[in-house]
């Protein structure tokens, strides 16, 4: 090939490269401000709003006395909590998901893991410094937690975590099995969110914070992902296909276009 296309071709990858990055970055700078729904919740919370105090005190009642009624129950709770559902737990999956895409020289997509991730964390964490929600105070709790309430972490590291799974591994999953590991998804988002309210460390408007933050992430960072592939002249992906088909090995993977 002519020195003189190479280096056309080579300028344009750059170029393509800042203009995924920027889209990248700039996603989960806006991600915040960008879900309505959870904007106007976040209102409804720092204004006190008498119905959804009195929904998150009652949600809080309720399941704390079942709680209290049902220990073998309740240690069901906190080992799924604190063990399989835990953010530590679920970042290090992707962490070891993100590493095997760099080993696959996944650039972009392992890129795009991690930054959704991160800065999931960094804005979740960010939310919860401004808001400064206290915790739920409940007589003889049965479980603690340090930090502020509002948006729930396990909530919100939850629906990022299972997405990245889910939009990164999908591709090398039979279709007919596709339908089950959305199932296990969805089951483990709400599965999460549902232990933090039985166990008396999150309002229920906490846990739905979590899932409505950690869902506009994963869209506005996967739209700088397929506004990527847009640029690079690759076919637009299918709901439910994940967000790099060409990981199954059938297509060249052509991370250099």
């Amino acid at each position: 090939m002519p020195v003189r296309a190479t280096a056309r071709l080579f300028r344009d990858s750059r170029r393509t490269d800042r203009r995924f990055g920027a889209r990248l970055l700039g996603a989960t700078a806006v991600a915040g401000a960008a879900a309505v729904p959870f904007a106007l919740l976040l209102v409804l919370v720092e204004g006190h709003w008498q119905p959804l105090r009195r929904l998150d005190a009652s949600a809080a009642l309720r399941l704390h006395r079942t709680a209290l009624d049902h220990p073998a129950w309740t240690s069901t709770l906190r080992f799924l909590s604190d063990w399989v559902w835990d953010p530590a737990v679920l970042r290090s999956v992707v962490a070891l998901v993100t590493a095997w895409l760099l080993w696959k020289r996944a650039w972009r997509l392992a890129s795009w893991a991690a930054v959704t991730a991160v800065g999931g964390a960094l804005i979740g964490l960010l939310v919860k410094l401004v808001v400064e929600r206290a915790r739920p105070s409940l007589q003889d709790p049965v479980a603690q937690a340090p930090g502020f309430s509002f948006p729930s972490g396990h909530a919100m590291t939850a629906t990022t975590s299972c997405a990245v799974l889910l939009l990164v591994l999908l591709p090398m999953v039979p279709r007919a099995w596709r339908p089950v590991c959305w199932g296990v998804g969805v089951v483990s988002v709400l599965g999460v969110g549902f232990t933090r309210v039985a166990l008396g460390v999150h309002w229920f408007s906490d846990v739905v914070g979590g899932w409505l933050l950690g869902t506009a992430v994963v869209a506005l960072t996967a739209w700088a992902f397929e506004a990527w592939r847009t640029d690079v002249g690759r076919r637009r992906t299918e709901f439910g296909e994940g967000l790099e088909p060409e990981l199954t090995g059938t297509e060249p993977e052509r991370q250099d276009a």
